[in-house]
């Protein structure tokens, strides 16, 4: 899987709360979520989303609440993947599990600036930003196959199919 769009950029220790303030938590329509993600710092961040774009953070992004919202919120509002340099356990799981590529990178914000235009191959982990390969870690296994299905809703439902045939 192959995804590619321009870099926004966030720094370190991004939690839930600004992915996705609480008080939005009551709605569960993933098009409002999105209208609201990031807004504490970049209340014109769906906006600037909605286009595709690859979001790049620094270490432990999704840290806090195990809010799933986080991670749908990110995605309907037009994010293709998440690169960074750590994430939150739970939020990493939580991305996977509802269709959000995420890759560990290390010292990704050093290398990529906001707009640049990379490509990441999330299979392999590698990330192509301004002319340099970046060596992350990829996804594979049941994670990958996830990813490749939709969402872990469709995979088990995928699975649920082979089984009774």
């Amino acid at each position: 899987m192959i995804v590619e769009g321009p870099a926004i950029k966030f720094g370190d220790k991004i939690d839930t709360d600004i992915i996705i303030p609480a008080r939005h938590l009551k709605y569960t329509d993933p098009k409002y979520l999105a209208e609201h993600a990031m807004e504490p710092l970049d209340p014109e961040f769906h906006k600037k989303a909605s286009k595709g774009v690859i979001l790049v953070a620094g270490k432990v992004f999704g840290m806090g609440s195990s809010r799933e919202q986080a991670a749908i919120a990110l995605k309907a509002a037009g994010v293709k993947a998440i690169v960074a340099e750590s994430f939150a356990r739970i939020f990493y799981r939580n991305s996977i599990n509802n269709g959000l590529p995420v890759i560990v990178v290390p010292n990704i914000t050093k290398e990529v600036n906001e707009g640049d235009m990379i490509k990441v191959n999330v299979e392999t982990g590698e990330v192509i930003a301004n002319g340099k390969v970046l060596k992350g870690k990829g996804i594979t296994g049941m994670a990958l196959e996830i990813l490749n299905t939709g969402s872990l809703i469709d995979y088990l439902k995928k699975v649920s199919i082979r089984q009774t045939n």
